[in-house]
């Protein structure tokens, strides 16, 4: 796995921009090549100022869209078109204003679907769904780049300190009970599945997330800090403003 690489900048606006600038360049470089471009969403406050920033980094550039597969890599177990839904939140930053193909955009289920009320099956489904789009070449696609928020408990996508989640090797994507912030039951990508990406970038900002951040970058326990298991194969990014590098 790689070693943390940190980015700093004043403050959350800032940490947006530079992330979706530099998320654009890689995404226009794949176009470049021929070639699809695998990135994992996430939530969370900055998560989704960098989606909107992403969206003005396209509106402005022209760029293309038709090569890119989104991806999430948690989502809260509730009823389609709920605002508290990853998946609600980035339509609105991003997805509603951009020119990508339906079938590009990989939603995890929602608690209203067919796995109504499973989040089990519904964790099943999307590793089956990921499984498809790596096209036999391992459980998930390889991901570009894997988007993750961090939670001031150190958490990433939906893997909390203590719950059995962070120690799964073989599901893609697994069911979350029982987490500590609402709502308890989510779906989330496993550990594997986060490091199998050709990058993980981590945005973090505030001071509430500085331990955290510095949890992560020291690594260590993921039963402890599960962020410091968030490794990209090749490269990880920790972008951070100053508030949330402030122990580092």
């Amino acid at each position: 796995m790689s070693e943390p690489e940190i980015v700093r900048t004043i403050d959350a606006e800032q940490l947006a921009q530079s992330a979706a600038a530099r998320l654009a360049k890689l995404i226009v470089s794949a176009e470049a090549a021929e070639r699809e471009f695998h990135l994992v969403l996430t939530g969370g406050g900055v998560g989704i100022k960098t989606l909107a920033a992403l969206r003005d980094e396209a509106k402005g550039s022209g760029m293309k869209w038709s090569h890119v597969h989104l991806w999430w890599g948690d989502e809260r177990f509730l009823p389609e078109g709920d605002p508290e839904r990853n998946e609600t939140q980035a339509c609105e930053a991003l997805i509603d204003d951009i020119d990508i193909p339906a079938h590009n955009v990989h939603p995890m289920p929602s608690s209203d679907g067919t796995d109504d009320h499973d989040a089990v099956r519904g964790a099943t489904k999307y590793s089956q769904a990921l499984s498809v789009a790596a096209r036999g070449r391992g459980p998930v696609p390889e991901f570009d780049v894997c988007l993750l928020g961090v939670g001031p408990d150190a958490h990433v996508a939906s893997l909390f300190p203590g719950l059995p989640g962070v120690h799964e090797d073989e599901a893609a994507a697994i069911a979350v009970h029982d987490a500590p912030k609402p709502p308890p039951t989510r779906i989330s990508l496993a550990l594997p599945s986060i490091r199998s990406a050709r990058q993980v970038w981590l945005l973090a900002s505030g001071e509430g997330k500085a331990d955290a951040v510095r949890l992560g970058v020291a690594g260590g326990s993921v039963d402890e800090a599960p962020v410091a298991g968030a490794r990209g194969a090749e490269k990880t990014v920790f972008w951070v403003d100053e508030a949330a590098a402030s122990k580092l």
